[in-house]
């Protein structure tokens, strides 16, 4: 009986320490992933929010955001816009936002692709984004590169993927 229960206790303590190398030390697909979904909810409001809310989901999606990103998006309805910082776009995102009623923005499809080097990185995702009173669901394909910095893994460019017809 004792082999027995020393057997599971072993598997027991393994089981534990694969959990704890698996939760302390994410792999970088994982840490993306995470990011890219704090983005969209950060990304996201209603008219409910108040100013201060807004003004600091704006600040925490800057958390995310590398200093030089260079952002080209081609939305439908031919709205297009081109950042070349972090500041630039994070005003444009506040100057966006009273315009707005509400925001809900999703990720779906996302997929990453991390280089042998494990410095940078590239998710492809589809957002689905519903904007204030709107009908019609917004829905492009976009293109995250990211870098892997010394604390973190910092979106680097955005832009809009033309689907092919």
């Amino acid at each position: 009986m004792k082999p027995i229960i020393r057997l599971i206790l072993l598997a027991g303590l393994v089981a534990l320490a694969f959990w704890s190398w698996a939760f302390f030390f994410p792999s970088p697909k994982k840490v993306i992933e995470k990011h890219l979904v704090k983005l969209a909810r950060l990304a996201s409001f209603s008219s409910k929010d108040g100013n201060f809310k807004r003004l600091a989901d704006t600040e925490r999606i800057g958390s995310l955001l590398a200093p030089n990103i260079h952002v080209v998006l081609d939305l439908p309805g031919g709205r297009g816009q081109t950042f070349d910082n972090r500041e630039e776009l994070l005003q444009a995102v506040m100057a966006a936002r009273p315009a707005v009623k509400d925001l809900q923005a999703q990720f779906t499809d996302i997929a990453i692709n991390v280089n042998t080097e494990k410095q940078s990185a590239v998710a492809l995702l589809t957002i689905k984004a519903k904007i204030g009173g709107e009908p019609d669901l917004l829905i492009a394909l976009l293109k995250f590169t990211f870098a892997n910095t010394n604390d973190d893994w910092l979106i680097t460019g955005l832009e809009t993927v033309k689907p092919l017809r």
